[in-house]
């Protein structure tokens, strides 16, 4: 016999979104006055600046800075899917993650006392490297954000494509990705890169035709 709880446990109510901010900009500040302090001792002159006041550092740093990215991340993905839809707001989270983690890893060496003029010059040298190969996926990428921001259409929403590539298109949006664009046109569903949505001109099928100047 199997006996079941009849009251399970309630999920933890999700966080508001201030309180996430509140969050975010406090562990992002405990983690900027950290790398601060830790490169201050270490430049002062005969300093103990020992292998543990270094490991302590890292490890402040380290928890301070996932809070940080974690909450600033959510609250910034949640205030955009508020305003937007919830694509748009997990696109701006995953970017906003992205360049969060990569602060953390530079305040990282800092504390550890890698060079970072030699780092910037390994990342650049990767970047560049990376950009080439993957310049199609972040052209995509980047055209997510700007359509975001630009909001030429929005889901749910019937729109004219007028592009060198489609050609002209009546369609319905679906859903707005990181990448692509979902929509349905007499055909079927089709995924439309976000680069092309950005380069093409987006309409209403059933605009009226503007009015003649008057004289």
């Amino acid at each position: 016999m199997v006996v079941t709880n009849p009251n399970p446990p309630s999920r933890r109510p999700a966080r508001s979104i201030a309180s996430e901010w509140v969050i975010g900009v406090i562990a992002g500040a405990v983690a900027i006055a950290t790398v601060a302090v830790a490169r201050h001792l270490r430049d002062v002159p005969h300093h103990g600046y020992s292998d543990g006041v270094v490991a302590a550092a890292a490890l402040v740093l380290v928890v301070s800075g996932v809070y940080a990215v974690r909450h600033l991340g959510r609250a910034t993905g949640r205030s955009i899917a508020r305003r937007a839809s919830l694509a748009a707001g997990a696109t701006v989270r995953l970017v906003v993650n992205g360049v969060s983690i990569v602060l953390l890893i530079f305040g990282l060496f800092g504390v550890l006392g890698v060079s970072l003029q030699h780092l910037l010059i390994g990342a650049g040298l990767t970047g560049i490297i990376v950009g080439i190969a993957a310049q199609q996926s972040l052209a995509n990428v980047f055209a997510a954000i700007v359509l975001l921001f630009a909001r030429p259409f929005v889901v749910g929403e019937q729109i004219r494509i007028r592009s060198s590539v489609l050609g002209v298109l009546d369609v319905t949006v679906l859903g707005a990705g990181l990448t692509y664009v979902t929509v349905r046109t007499d055909d079927g569903v089709l995924k439309v890169p976000n680069s092309v949505m950005l380069a093409s001109g987006i309409g209403r099928p059933h605009d009226p035709p503007p009015a003649p100047p008057t004289s």
